[in-house]
């Protein structure tokens, strides 16, 4: 077992240096939240890296307020995470699979989606509240799962607990975080969902939705793209494995929360080691007779999964392509997303997952049918260069510019948020047959 030194969970901690390789995401068991006033261990490293502190500071460990002001956009976090983070940690996070070819996609059908915005409205109020899954929240942008979190700031998933919190939105927990269930149900009230990874050992599987349960989560994510691990070749080539100071820790005490050094992936070899290749639809049927939480389905893109998913149970629809990380090739979310909604017609909810960087995205997303978005990239590189205050930043950037765009579309509230104001590739093909 390799040694471990954990750092502070707490608000404003402050670490002067660290591990070449960040945190990832995962908890220690039944361990609380540090107050505010103590002070981690320190972790010698010759890598120069930032605080825990809101404060914002560069590369060599220097404040710099102003670089951190001058932020006005989600995407900016990527080039100041990229000087922060090291390179492995960096590209485990940005890349994709193998050409990498829907990674950019993901954004780019965005960029093809245009307004049709209507006039001479009132919009003096602006109302984005909506409801999920019977939990109301203040917008429809969402904390997708994503692993590791330590990796990227100290304190990790617990920062981003407290951000959603804050924001008054939903945050789902990756199975294979560095902060465990119990510690970010520790830091405090908050509406939290729970990704999960099927392992071929299905009393770890009981296990870990019984402690997610009782942890006050309130719905799981099922991830179904993942009976392998996609090519991912940035990680390959870094020989890509958990930092020997983290582990996995919703795993901890099973003797799976660490990864093996490997000539390639050391996550790649852990899924091919773990993760249940046999998964099928018959065990969302039998996840249902384990817990009495909605079962959201994430990964689906086509309209015959999403009748088999409506079929088999499901509370709801996460259209998403894991990030770019899985099979290459395929379709941005955003261009799968209306086939999917046209198949559930409107018996289940539908969430996009994948490429969201501005609130005009999520305006579009909604305008095809998505009752909601998640985020995952911004949340983990606002993490890295801010912490808490860079996630929650991130969360009112996105959250500013939806209501900006609804204003400037004619839109008061999400439900007036109609297909009739946006216009994509098909509906241009379909006008120029006429």
């Amino acid at each position: 077992m390799p040694v471990r030194t954990q750092l502070g969970l707490h608000g404003r901690t402050t670490v002067t240096t660290a591990p070449d390789h960040l945190r990832l995401e995962g908890l220690k068991t039944h361990t609380a939240a540090r107050p505010q006033h103590q002070t981690p261990a320190r972790i010698q490293s010759t890598t120069p890296r930032h605080t825990g502190s809101r404060r914002s500071l560069d590369r060599f460990g220097f404040h710099c307020p102003q670089k951190m002001e001058s932020i006005t956009n989600v995407t900016e976090y990527e080039k100041l995470a990229k000087e922060k983070l090291p390179k492995m940690v960096y590209d485990y996070y940005a890349s994709g699979a193998e050409d990498q070819w829907t990674l950019k996609e993901n954004r780019e059908a965005f960029s093809r989606i245009l307004f049709r915005p209507r006039i001479l409205i009132d919009v003096s109020h602006i109302d984005m509240a909506t409801n999920i899954l019977d939990f109301n929240i203040s917008m429809p942008i969402m904390i997708a799962p994503s692993a590791m979190q330590k990796m990227a700031h100290p304190e990790g998933e617990l920062a981003t607990a407290r951000a959603a919190a804050s924001a008054g939105t939903i945050m789902t927990l990756s199975s294979w975080s560095t902060s465990s269930v119990e510690e970010v149900n520790s830091v405090g009230p908050g509406i939290r969902f729970f990704q999960l990874y099927v392992y071929k050992d299905r009393n770890i599987v009981r296990q870990l939705v019984k402690r997610a349960e009782m942890a006050g989560f309130k719905a799981i994510a099922l991830t179904v793209d993942t009976p392998r691990l996609g090519r991912r070749e940035a990680d390959i080539k870094n020989r890509f494995t958990l930092p020997p100071h983290l582990v996995l820790k919703n795993f901890e005490d099973l003797d799976l929360g660490t990864m093996d050094k490997t000539n390639d992936s050391g996550l790649a070899s852990y899924v091919a080691g773990q993760v249940d290749r046999t998964l099928s639809w018959k065990d969302v049927k039998w996840l249902q007779t384990i817990t009495s939480l909605p079962i959201l389905v994430k990964g689906v893109v086509t309209a015959e999964d999403t009748r088999l998913a409506i079929e088999y149970g499901a509370a709801g629809i996460i259209v998403s392509n894991h990030g770019a990380r899985q099979l290459d090739y395929v379709p941005a979310t955003i261009s799968c997303l209306e086939e999917v909604v046209r198949e559930a017609k409107g018996r289940l909810p539908v969430f996009l997952d994948g490429g969201v960087r501005r609130g005009t995205d999520v305006f579009k997303a909604l305008a095809l049918g998505a009752s909601g978005v998640f985020i995952g990239r911004p949340v983990l590189f606002s993490l890295a260069v801010d912490g808490e205050a860079g996630v929650r930043k991130v969360l009112q950037m996105l959250r500013d510019e939806l209501e900006l765009t609804m204003a400037l579309s004619g839109c008061t509230s999400l439900r007036e948020i109609t297909r009739a104001h946006v216009i994509t590739d098909g509906d241009r093909i379909g006008r120029s047959r006429l």
